[in-house]
């Protein structure tokens, strides 16, 4: 069961690259969508990727950042990365493995991955919407760009 609207984001301080990391401190004051799929390299994961890094110009007109998370190693995410000429950081959930999937509620203990789950977290760090999907769907965009017109409208 993933975790749901109103719930506060549990922290995380996981490898971007292979020397650095990040943690949900540094998006303070700021919207973080965070999108957690199975593996780099896989079909779906690679079009869910490219889409939400067409998606980019979209999401910072919310003031929204996105990080991808998957339990593969730091090494795998910067090949993939630079392989899709990716914008935006994929986070290693790699050691001990799955443990911020599994504190989200987002981990399939019968694959040994993430399953593929999307959360719209506000400035305070509170979650404000989350979905799952099935592992072979492709989830889109529109949720979260619901969720953020709908965060923009409250704040009006």
């Amino acid at each position: 069961m993933i975790l749901k609207k109103g719930s506060p984001a549990p922290g995380f301080d996981l490898y971007s690259t292979p020397e650095q990391k990040t943690k949900l401190s540094d998006f303070k004051g700021k919207r973080l969508i965070i999108a957690f799929y199975p593996a780099d390299w896989s079909p779906v994961c690679s079009d869910q990727m490219a889409l939400y890094n067409e998606t980019l110009p979209i999401f910072k007109k919310y003031n929204a950042e996105i990080v991808g998370i998957s339990v593969d190693s730091k090494w795998c995410h910067a090949a993939f990365a630079k392989d899709r000429n990716l914008k935006f950081p994929l986070l290693a959930d790699f050691e001990p493995k799955g443990e911020l999937s599994k504190s989200y509620g987002a981990y399939n203990d019968e694959h040994g991955e993430s399953a593929r789950a999307l959360f719209v977290i506000d400035e305070k760090g509170i979650i404000q919407w989350s979905y799952l999907s099935a592992d072979d769907v492709n989830p889109g965009a529109d949720g979260i760009l619901d969720a953020l017109e709908n965060m923009e409208n409250i704040k009006k």
